[in-house]
């Protein structure tokens, strides 16, 4: 038996009624409610989560870039000559993954890694033009990824999603 798709009203975050995506009509016999999930935040947020995670992927099928490299190009990017520690601290990444990420950028030479002038025992990291060509690339293919994912919500719930995530990440411990 085939689904046929339809429109929902349902709640934004503020309450108000808003036409959601297309929901699946229920089929006789299936499971229809989450139960106790319908109100857990973090089941929402892990769903959400692998969604975003799989179009992702998808986006950026080709480019030979996963979400932490692309992460680790940004944040060099924005920072040059930032040290290999402080950029694994900023987005949550364990020293030894670090030095396995960080070399796989150098083989691939999109970073450029050198001994830190003020502590010998560091490695500054510089983004390289090819890096810098993948990167804006990748943020390219990421923002219609963003823009087909988020097509439903405005700028300004884009911007309150956002704000409560950093809230969130915050807790981070």
């Amino acid at each position: 038996m085939e689904r046929r798709l339809e429109r929902a009203r349902v709640p934004d975050y503020r309450g108000t009624m808003k036409t959601s995506a297309s929901v699946p009509e229920p089929v006789s016999g299936e499971a229809t409610s989450l139960g106790a999930l319908e109100s857990l935040v973090g089941y929402h947020l892990r769903r959400a989560s692998g969604a975003f995670g799989s179009d992702f992927s998808r986006a950026l099928t080709g480019t030979g870039m996963r979400q932490v490299l692309l992460g680790i190009l940004s944040v060099v990017r924005s920072n040059p000559g930032a040290n290999q520690g402080s950029v694994g601290r900023m987005l949550g990444i364990q020293r030894a993954n670090m030095v396995t990420l960080i070399n796989d950028l150098v083989d691939r030479g999109l970073v450029d890694r050198k001994v830190a002038r003020s502590d010998r025992r560091a490695f500054e990291l510089t983004i390289t033009r090819e890096g810098q060509a993948l990167l804006d690339d990748c943020l390219r293919r990421i923002a219609k990824h963003e823009a087909e994912m988020l097509a439903d919500l405005s700028a300004d719930e884009r911007t309150t999603l956002i704000d409560l995530l950093r809230r969130i990440e915050a807790k981070e411990r």
